[in-house]
């Protein structure tokens, strides 16, 4: 890629980012999530442990930044949530320490389920959100 078009790139991304709601970011966050266990997962399966390693070391941040913002004391239900968030990190850390394939699918496929999940409720809040307008 180019200069210009990373710099156009990189500048769309931002305003993209910067413009978001936080529904919206959280599920950026999910969605990368997901690609970086995807890339690690390939990247293991090709013998690139490094490279592997760089993505889910990427997808573990990414879970812990969930943790932070994760106000389990203004949502009792976040404790649960929580818990999983932990499971899932152990499970990113095997994956990657161990070069562990079943925690690296099982990690996929709980970020697929979490993406899924919270898609589903924005969804429903934007559903939500119309209807109340309209009254």
């Amino acid at each position: 890629m180019s200069l210009p078009a990373r710099d156009a790139r990189n500048a769309y991304l931002s305003s993209t980012v910067e413009t978001a709601s936080p529904a919206q970011l959280l599920l950026m966050l999910l969605d990368r999530l997901v690609l970086d266990i995807q890339r690690g997962g390939r990247m293991q399966a090709q013998g690139e442990f490094r490279d592997a390693g760089r993505q889910f070391v990427h997808a573990q941040a990414i879970v812990t930044e969930l943790m932070s913002t994760l106000r389990t004391e203004e949502w009792p239900p976040g404790r649960r949530l929580m818990s999983l968030y932990i499971y899932l990190s152990r499970r990113l850390v095997q994956a990657n320490v161990r070069r562990d394939t079943r925690a690296a699918r099982e990690s996929l496929w709980l970020a697929q389920s979490l993406t899924d999940t919270w898609k589903q409720a924005a969804r429903l809040a934007a559903v939500e959100a119309k209807s109340a307008v309209a009254k």
